[in-house]
């Protein structure tokens, strides 16, 4: 049986994310051993790896730094070994080079670009930003297969990765202008909004994930 490996370094939302995994995986066919774990010898053997994150970007990274070893058991399975792998909101924020949320704070550089206040054009909206948005893919992407014609998934956020490079992002929704909704490379995606919290939407892209083959 293959294994998933939730990353628990004291997110919020790591029960909803393991819940919602577990669902999709029940209803897509899919046969997973699904773990919340802070033990790198589990998380380096994994055969995917999902990050959550909710809250503020400094205290998310440091939360994920105090578990020994636990980041150089995600990098060992997504790099060394290739695993699939999926951040979810500020999971997907901390696979940045820098999040800026109140100070400066080093990410896991795997994406190059910063985290930032979103900036929407109309000074109405309100931060944060928290609802339903349309998804617009801007490139092929395994996980975006099958979500239907105009794709509403869930919002929870004030900040927002800038990617340095366009090739990175998957995909983009609008609030007062547009900002990155996803980003893929290789065998990494990260999606900042909630598929835990997205219906039926979140529920399809986790199914994808499950059957990912990068």
């Amino acid at each position: 049986m293959s294994t998933l490996a939730i990353i628990d370094y004291g997110s919020g939302n790591v029960r909803s994310v393991q819940r919602a995994i577990e669902s999709a995986a029940a209803h897509g066919g899919h046969t997973i051993n699904v773990t919340l774990t802070s033990d790198p010898e589990t998380i380096a053997r994994a055969d995917r790896i999902v990050l959550p994150g909710v809250g503020h970007y400094a205290d998310c990274a440091e939360g994920l730094a105090a578990r020994t070893g636990v980041i150089e058991a995600i990098s060992e399975a997504a790099f060394a070994r290739g695993r699939p792998f999926l951040g979810v909101c500020v999971g997907m924020q901390l696979m940045a080079d820098v999040g800026r949320e109140d100070i400066e704070t080093p990410g896991l550089g795997w994406i190059g670009g910063a985290v930032e206040l979103l900036a929407p054009n109309d000074p109405a909206l309100p931060i944060p930003h928290m609802g339903w948005n349309v998804l617009r893919t801007t490139k092929p992407h395994p996980l975006l297969e099958d979500l239907g014609a105009e794709p509403h998934v869930y919002f929870v956020h004030s900040y927002a990765l800038t990617a340095e490079s366009e090739e990175d992002v998957a995909a983009v929704t609008d609030y007062g202008g547009p900002f990155v909704a996803a980003v893929a490379r290789n065998n990494l995606f990260g999606a900042q909004f909630h598929p835990e919290k997205s219906q039926q939407t979140g529920q399809r892209l986790l199914s994808n994930f499950l059957s990912w083959r990068p």
